[in-house]
């Protein structure tokens, strides 16, 4: 097959990207952006063509594929509709393959990426399975009978999967402009946990305990004694993150991991769970475990001299504070410094509120304007970045044009959160500080 994907440098398309062409496909991409992200490390190492503009004339063999990011009124869709292409969506074709391979589809407001990323690499290094990771990376192999799936509940797109194995790391109130409460969310992910076989699922979680198990074959995760499996005994040093766990009141075994924050320690049960499943020797997950070094842009941190500069996709005030905390235990006898960059005016305005008193907590905080290309500010008229500084005590305005006022904290821990782009802004205090 022959694939054409639109907005090709966007996190889930290039990791598409890379599992179509395992699979055997030609892929050609196009994206708007000619900045070089984080995403196309693995479309150059394949040799993936991408175009910035209408140069590339497909054959009337292409499928179109387009990323959600990108609007039906697009340009480039324009044009490759006149010319008659299939035209398919992202999730749609995502879809399509969950029921090709068992899937083991890994969901959650929070810990999707982490937690896919240490099952692919369990069961790719034993047993061989296809993945598709949020954080850009995709792999396929004809012979693998698994399929691991981070399915993101925005705008219920992952209801076009149909997984075997499903896992819910926890749900929060998240995507306001796609979900009227949080009632409506447990509603969508109620859906999706009735077309599994086994749920995988975190018992600390309180919405993710209303999920109703029907048929389904149950498992709990968590710190908490009545799940199936317990972590218990935990170690939180400058260093590591070491546990003993549990399964069904027996010791399973001592696992240590080189990340920091229990939220991590709640990834790895689900991961440890998946493999108990799987019947995976759990010598192999523990070695897995203790090199596993996290996602791409979840806690990856730049040391220039006594400054420690963390990048991290956090973008919502859980996240947020998981991000503190992680930092907080590596770096405990550091300032903790936050540079927010909001995503969304309904995401702002709804948890308004929750982002002041999250970035309260930092040692200083900087936020930057909001960020959105789906939404019109017009709509939004009370809703600015302005309004949040003025809730955080001691917050400043930050933009690429200030950015040397973080020189002020060159003996701290500096971390840059956001979904959107920070990267201009990470890269041009790397090179003010050096």
């Amino acid at each position: 097959m022959k694939y054409y994907l639109i907005g090709i440098k966007g996190s889930g398309m290039s990791a598409l990207a890379g599992l179509l062409y395992d699979l055997g496909n030609m892929v050609v991409g196009y994206d708007d952006s000619i900045e070089e992200k984080f995403t196309i490390n693995g479309l150059k190492e394949r040799g993936i063509e991408i175009y910035h503009d209408s140069s590339f004339n497909p054959s009337s063999d292409f499928i179109v594929c387009f990323s959600n990011a990108i609007n039906e009124h697009h340009k480039e869709i324009k044009r490759l509709k006149e010319l008659g292409l299939k035209m398919i969506r992202y999730q749609d074709l995502i879809g399509s393959l969950t029921k090709e391979y068992e899937t083991i589809s890994v969901s959650g407001t929070h810990g999707k990426t982490t937690t896919s990323l240490m099952i692919s690499s369990i069961l790719d290094k034993t047993i061989g399975c296809n993945y598709f990771v949020g954080d850009g990376r995709g792999h396929g192999d004809k012979k693998n009978d698994l399929f691991v799936l981070e399915s993101c509940e925005y705008n219920r797109h992952f209801l076009e999967y149909y997984p075997k194995t499903l896992i819910i790391t926890n749900i929060d109130l998240e995507h306001t402009e796609c979900y009227k409460d949080i009632n409506e969310i447990i509603e969508t992910f109620n859906i999706l946990a009735d077309r599994a076989t086994n749920l995988v699922l975190c018992g600390d979680d309180s919405n993710v305990l209303k999920i109703k198990s029907n048929d389904n074959q149950v498992y709990y995760y968590g710190f908490n004694d009545n799940n199936d499996l317990v972590a218990k005994n935990l170690e939180l040093t400058s260093e590591y993150s070491a546990f003993d766990v549990y399964y069904k009141n027996e010791f399973y075994g001592h696992f240590k991991l080189p990340l920091f924050g229990r939220h991590m320690i709640l990834d790895s049960l689900a991961a440890i769970m998946v493999s108990i499943l799987y019947k995976i020797d759990k010598k192999v997950v523990m070695e897995e475990l203790d090199c596993f070094h996290g996602a791409t842009r979840r806690f990856m941190e730049t040391r220039i001299g006594k400054t420690i500069i963390v990048d991290d996709y956090a973008h919502h005030p859980t996240e947020i504070r998981s991000v503190l905390n992680s930092a907080r235990q590596k770096y405990q006898d550091k300032k903790i410094v936050g540079v927010f960059l909001p995503n969304t005016y309904s995401r702002t305005k709804d948890f308004m509120d929750d982002f002041a008193d999250v970035l309260s907590d930092f040692d200083y905080a900087y936020v930057m304007d909001i960020k959105c290309d789906r939404e019109d500010p017009k709509d939004y008229p009370n809703v600015s970045s302005d309004t949040l500084i003025t809730k955080i005590k001691g917050a400043k305005k930050l933009s690429l044009d200030n950015v040397n006022i973080l020189l002020n904290h060159k003996d701290d821990v500096i971390c840059f959160m956001s979904c959107a782009n920070i990267t201009p802004l990470v890269e041009a205090f790397k090179k003010t500080l050096s």
